[in-house]
């Protein structure tokens, strides 16, 4: 079990949970069912935890509790919920189901699903060039223990000349390979994050990073992004900088995901003063800083301005290369690399030689395959704009200049409902709301441009039929997805 949520707490997250207006109404247990259902198919509600009493829930949402006490059943005989007398209900997993690339559970029979709601692209075609030539430099490394906490001096170099062309001098000494981003993150948070401590984040902003915050028990503050082209409101971050306070501070300064937005100069210069000023560690997630589409010309990294070891960039091979090659890596001081690496050796000891072999590879031809990216990227975001403004001319989009993935504000507060659907035409979706706290965001949709453009037409196309029959057709028997926590 994970712990328990009260009620307020559920009903801050099931937001508008009644059938949408237009359409037939279900009974009002059925409707409150399957929104639970989508929180857990979302992530938003995990596994294992206690859902509040049938009567605590009756009054945080204003109904009665045969209401409740009808959808409670109604979760029990879906596989969702289970419940022991005295003791309480819990939610969990039906059967027949898998882990999907979004790391959500959901049925067995999906395989062919457009999945838009994983942001990641195939495997370059230069990656099995890359591990041939790792296997023929794996030799030399295999007359050791092969632990290496901090990474292999090879991929520490590369990574190191990498911050240094982009204007930041840094040494190998200053680089610790990891495996992934996420892991990144958390080794960070498991370093510089007591239980508890309180964090800035931007809103909206990575799922899998406010994930990791849960998972140190973190007070969450947010800054809200504007829809558009600017995104940060700079008075606004360094105001909650200056009355919060946090520990840390998590930003997404290059395209954020999901807004794609891309902070300018001044304001990183700025925001590195503000934290220094009030006692705040940034971490600053680089994950598609390679990814500047239409010749767009990036500001400085944010730790160029930084000259009292605030700053702690994560990065990784996730975006601009493939996802399963999990290898990131963290950008600080090198006392602070050191102390990074003591906490790592009781986590997962170090990242596999040959993986880091194979980056190192890849890194070495970055300039081809990163241009090939770009292209490839920006093809697939104009098929997609294309297909948006033809089939949803309501939806509005601030085209991106970088990054892989567009934040769409919807026609309506419908961003749930809507993921939910379009499962069953074949399509899985990232809502809104997984991008927030609390059940916001119901009025956006992050839509990645990282399929082929054919399929980012027929995505839409099947999107927008059940975006029509939302407020038109009669209630939808959607499929029932879980989450693993």
């Amino acid at each position: 079990m994970t712990g328990q949520v009260r009620g307020v707490q559920l009903a801050r997250l099931l937001g508008q949970w009644h059938a949408l207006p237009g359409r037939r109404r279900s009974p009002d247990y059925v409707a409150l069912a399957t929104t639970v259902r989508g929180l857990l198919a979302d992530g938003r509600l995990p596994l294992g935890v206690r859902l509040p009493a049938e009567r605590e829930l009756a009054e945080a949402l204003r109904i009665s509790r045969t209401t409740v006490t009808a959808a409670y059943r109604h979760l029990r005989e879906t596989g969702h919920l289970a419940s022991r007398r005295g003791a309480g209900s819990w939610t969990m997993l039906p059967g027949n189901h898998r882990v999907a690339s979004t790391g959500l559970w959901t049925p067995l029979d999906d395989r062919e699903m457009l999945d838009l709601g994983v942001a990641a692209l195939a495997a370059p075609p230069q990656l099995l060039t890359a591990a041939r030539a790792a296997a023929e430099d794996l030799p030399r490394y295999l007359g050791g223990a092969g632990y290496h906490p901090t990474g292999i001096i090879e991929l520490r170099e590369a990574v190191a000349d990498a911050y240094t062309a982009r204007g930041l001098p840094t040494s190998a000494d200053q680089i610790m390979v990891t495996s992934g981003t996420q892991h990144a993150l958390d080794l960070v948070l498991r370093l510089a994050l007591a239980p508890g401590g309180n964090v800035l984040v931007e809103s909206p902003t990575y799922p899998n990073a406010l994930a990791a915050l849960a998972g140190r028990r973190a007070r969450i503050t947010t800054h809200g992004l504007a829809t558009d082209a600017g995104g940060w409101e700079p008075d606004l971050l360094l105001a909650s900088l200056r009355q919060t306070r946090p520990k840390l501070a998590y930003l997404i300064p290059e395209f954020q995901n999901p807004t794609g937005h891309l902070m300018p100069a001044v304001l990183r210069e700025r925001v590195v003063a503000a934290a220094h000023a009030v006692g705040t560690d940034l971490i600053i997630d680089e994950s598609f800083v390679d990814l500047a589409l239409d010749g767009t010309e990036l500001p400085p990294p944010v730790a160029v301005y930084d000259r009292h070891s605030r700053v702690i960039s994560i990065g990784g091979m996730s975006k601009p290369y493939w996802g399963g090659l999990r290898i990131g890596w963290v950008r600080a001081s090198a006392p602070q690399v050191q102390r990074l690496a003591a906490v790592r050796v009781g986590v997962d000891m170090a990242s596999p030689v040959l993986d880091q072999l194979v980056a190192v590879h890849l890194l070495a031809d970055a300039d081809a395959i990163v241009a090939d990216r770009r292209v490839q990227l920006a093809a697939q975001r104009d098929a997609l704009l294309g297909a948006l403004a033809h089939r949803l001319p309501d939806w509005r989009v601030t085209v991106p200049r970088g990054g892989v993935t567009l934040w769409a504000e919807l026609d309506g507060p419908v961003s749930s409902a809507l993921a939910r659907a379009s499962e069953e035409v074949g399509v899985r979706l990232a809502p809104g709301p997984r991008f927030g706290l609390d059940g916001t965001l119901e009025r956006f949709l992050r839509l990645p441009f990282t399929l082929p453009a054919a399929d980012l037409v027929e995505a839409v196309g099947r999107i927008a039929a059940v975006r029509y029959d939302l407020d038109r057709a009669g209630p939808q028997r959607w499929r029932e997805p879980a989450v693993i926590a």
